[in-house]
């Protein structure tokens, strides 16, 4: 072959290669949910997809993919095809993977479309006892050790980071009481099995809507619906916030430039729709709606803070410094 026809089909090759890029997507796209059907990411992600079908002029098929921790759902779209036509719909638990020993990797092997949202993290307290505050709480915690009940959904959960949090800073001796997830643990704090507990704005509005349950604060520098923010009782707190569980859109990181700028351009305007957000804020949620290096900052700023207060909790499997995580 001549070096005219070799340079002929180079250059029909990228010639072929450049239309499909500029026609992506051609066909539907798959979203794989990495927890169950009417989880918070479950929820978070059917309320948009037909927003961001409309602004990508395909159909997205979502499906679900529950299973330890999140690593089932994560694992199976880093074994597809880097072509974008897979993409993760995922919560914050992948960030932790490597420290908690969960899989051999973390957000770092994704490029982040969209980071949705961000949940306030509220203390919460049964409607009869006598704290009006996080303050109070904290100051009969200390003052009767043992005799405070919180309700935790065990290692890596919110009420288990948040207290871990605190506990890095102060004297928090409460008896933790463990529950399968928020529904039973506010069960059991309706009925006074447990006197409080760290959860997600979103799973608790409706019962403080009704007086069932009163808010103590909020995990946040600032106020949130009329809850005073908890660095006002523990200013070293100011140092972890805001944080709270998250929502995002992800894909492999070798996914082609011009299919993640098409799925972040599509989810961009699919989260800034006016009925989602209403959606994702009346349950409790800040919305972030960051992609790019953003939404890198933003993991990675997550990951930092998490990480090191797991480390100095004692329940990290490898180290932070290990694996490059810096201090926040």
């Amino acid at each position: 072959m001549s070096n005219y026809s070799k340079f002929l089909g180079a250059a029909a090759l990228t010639l072929l290669s450049t239309m499909a890029a500029a026609e992506y997507p051609e066909r539907e796209v798959s979203g794989v949910i990495q927890w169950g059907a009417g989880g918070a990411t479950d929820v978070a992600v059917r309320g948009m997809v037909s927003y961001a079908e409309e602004a990508l002029g395909k159909k997205i098929v979502l499906q679900n993919k529950p299973g330890g921790v999140g690593v089932i759902g994560a694992n199976f779209v880093q074994q597809q095809a880097s072509d974008g036509y897979t993409f993760l719909a995922g919560a914050e638990n992948p960030a932790l993977y490597k420290v908690m020993s969960l899989a051999d990797f973390d957000y770092k092997a994704f490029y982040p479309i969209n980071v949705i949202s961000r949940a306030n993290v509220l203390v919460v307290a049964n409607k009869d006892k006598p704290w009006t505050n996080f303050k109070e709480l904290l100051a009969d915690v200390q003052a009767h050790p043992g005799a405070v009940k919180m309700y935790t959904a065990g290692t890596g959960s919110v009420p288990f980071t948040t207290s871990a949090m605190i506990t890095s800073l102060t004297k928090f001796p409460v008896t933790p009481v463990p529950f399968d997830g928020d529904g039973p643990g506010i069960t059991a704090m309706l009925g006074g099995h447990v006197d409080f507990g760290f959860i997600a704005a979103g799973a608790v509005q409706e019962h403080i809507k009704a007086g069932r349950l009163k808010v103590l604060g909020v995990l946040d520098a600032k106020p949130y619906n009329g809850a005073p923010p908890m660095t006002e009782a523990l200013p070293g707190l100011e140092k972890y916030v805001p944080w709270g569980s998250f929502f995002g859109i992800f894909v492999k990181n070798d996914v082609p430039d011009d299919a993640k700028m098409k799925l972040a351009a599509a989810f961009k305007k699919a989260v800034d729709n006016p009925t989602y957000k209403e959606m994702m804020e009346g349950r409790g949620n800040v919305m972030l709606n960051l992609s790019g290096d953003e939404a890198r900052k933003f993991i990675d700023r997550w990951q930092s803070v998490t990480a090191w207060v797991y480390q100095d909790a004692g329940v990290a499997k490898v180290s932070p410094a290990e694996l490059g995580i810096p201090k926040p």
